[in-house]
């Protein structure tokens, strides 16, 4: 724990994000957040543990996304997997209200949202409790002063270790070559958790081919990195 920054008085981690808004949020999809959020939010996770078979009972599994973006990977796993309870955490607003309207559009029932910072949920839930945690694209804090505000850590590897399943695996991927170096000494040296994508050829090659069920999203394909996107498959042993 850390002395936030921008509130003194406050203790939290390090945000691990920037802005949490930009653009006013269109009509429609600020309506959403007054009837559709309600209804699919998962609670609030400082208030104490969270049970997954408590948001979805009866799911075959549990997914969670760590800062979906605009919600098409998260919306498009959900559609795909609709036995499959996919918890997303994004918090960044406009983000937030893309993913409702996608949600609503698709008629989705197997989909809970957090908009806030995923680390909070993390800490909430049990252990093995997930099958499933993706990383897609985290803000990659370039300047070696900021380094300690990215979201894949040491302590964030070990939470994520804790509470995956055993056989669960974690996906993290980035476009910045840096951060793969950075991620990939993280999850090696995380106990418990075992790479999966030890393929023929030198790293990072190795890790350049998409898993068969990727999903490519518009932020992807603006190819802001500086590299062609670097896939990392962790499991729970």
């Amino acid at each position: 724990m850390v002395t936030d920054p921008d509130n003194p008085f406050i203790d939290r981690p390090l945000r691990s994000f920037g802005r949490i808004k930009s653009r006013a949020i269109k009509p429609k999809q600020a309506v959403l957040f007054d009837t559709l959020l309600p209804t699919i939010a998962v609670p609030d996770p400082k208030a104490g543990p969270l049970d997954p078979a408590a948001l979805m009972p009866g799911a075959k599994a549990v997914w969670l996304e760590v800062g979906f973006g605009g919600g098409e990977h998260l919306v498009e796993q959900a559609a795909r997997h609709p036995d499959t309870l996919m918890i997303g955490c994004e918090p960044f607003l406009n983000g937030v209200a893309s993913a409702l309207r996608h949600i609503d559009e698709r008629g989705l029932k197997n989909v809970r949202l957090h908009a806030d910072d995923a680390r909070e949920v993390l800490d909430a839930l049990p252990d093995t409790s997930l099958d499933r945690v993706m990383i897609l694209f985290p803000d990659p804090w370039h300047k070696a002063r900021h380094n300690k505000r990215r979201l894949l850590n040491d302590d964030t590897a070990a939470v994520i270790a804790r509470v995956l399943k055993p056989g669960g695996r974690v996906r993290f991927v980035t476009d910045w070559a840096d951060y793969a170096d950075w991620a990939l000494g993280r999850l090696q040296r995380t106990p418990g958790l075992t790479e999966t994508n030890v393929g023929e050829g030198d790293w990072p090659q190795r890790a350049m081919t998409p898993p068969a069920d990727h999903v490519v999203t518009r932020y992807e394909e603006k190819r802001l990195g500086d590299t062609a996107p670097i896939f990392l498959e962790f499991s729970r042993a």
